[in-house]
């Protein structure tokens, strides 16, 4: 099937480094012989991304676990201009027809792909919302960026979202710091969604939440992709999380992917001594 599908999104050979690097780990791809994890012993430099490459597909999920430190976040911040990689590329499908690394695209083009094309939900839902406004000024927001004055549109599209993340409408005029954890990052997913986003990028957002809360996040998260069929690239150190969501999984480990497939194959037959060791935690 992907052989004829055009991928939502197609990153090639990102690297993202700390560092000006030295001739011993300056060596693309294969610098790993004085890595120690993922920083050079004699320059210092860290390689928080070494040569990843990976496509995501229409309507897929795409699950990526690893450990902290093993260049997940990275990788979600790049592709949001949160900050700029050392060198790789990056295609949407829904810009510039996939011709045109977002990485090069102006100020204009990146303030558009981040309001129209992909939404990002974080971890801490401080970087995603402004607490002090209300839920739905949070979502209008969004919605304004994208060129939309249209007030009632705003309030409907709003009262909308919120209610698929099972927010209540009643609630929807309090700002997010009245809100728990849970209820912050469903809003953070409906802020996200506000401009129906071709491809959502997912950063820990059950990390740090209580077992029941974020059994109701991930059956969210299913609900979303079923209701949008939108594309989802899905960032955990915790492999029932993935288990749970993905289609495919990437594993990472000291900035680099270590194993790829399908989830149920990394699952039933993990190649690499980290992805076993992962597999049999769940055990």
């Amino acid at each position: 099937m992907h052989l004829i599908e055009t991928p939502v999104l197609s990153v090639k050979n990102l690297v993202v480094r700390y560092g000006e690097g030295c001739s011993d780990c300056d060596i693309g791809a294969s610098c790993v012989r004085t890595l120690e994890k993922n920083r050079c012993a004699l320059c210092k430099t860290v390689w928080a991304a070494n040569d990843f490459s990976f496509d995501v597909y229409p309507g897929e999920v795409l699950g990526i676990v690893g450990e902290s430190g093993s260049g997940k976040t990275t990788l979600m911040r790049s592709l949001y201009f949160d900050f700029a990689p050392t060198s790789g590329s990056a295609v949407l499908r829904d810009f510039k027809d996939g011709q045109q690394s977002i990485w090069d695209a102006s100020a204009a083009e990146r303030r558009m792909i981040k309001n129209c094309i992909m939404g990002m939900v974080y971890q801490n839902p401080v970087l995603g919302l402004r607490m002090d406004y209300s839920a739905a000024s949070n979502i209008a927001e969004k919605i304004i960026a994208a060129g939309n004055r249209d007030a009632g549109q705003m309030t409907r599209r709003a009262k909308e979202l919120l209610e698929a993340v099972e927010i209540p409408v009643s609630r929807m005029n309090e700002p997010p710091k009245n809100f728990s954890g849970g209820m912050q990052q469903r809003v953070q997913i409906s802020k996200a969604l506000a401009n129906n986003p071709a491809i959502l990028l997912l950063d820990e957002v059950t990390t740090g939440l209580d077992l029941s809360v974020q059994a109701r996040v991930l059956d969210l998260i299913r609900k979303i992709k079923s209701m949008y069929g939108i594309s989802i690239l899905l960032v955990s150190h915790d492999l029932a999380v993935i288990r749970m969501l993905a289609d495919r999984t990437i594993v990472m480990l000291d900035g680099k992917i270590v194993e790829c497939g399908l989830t149920d194959q990394i699952l039933e037959d993990p190649q690499h001594e980290y992805t076993q060791q992962l597999v049999h935690s769940l055990i």
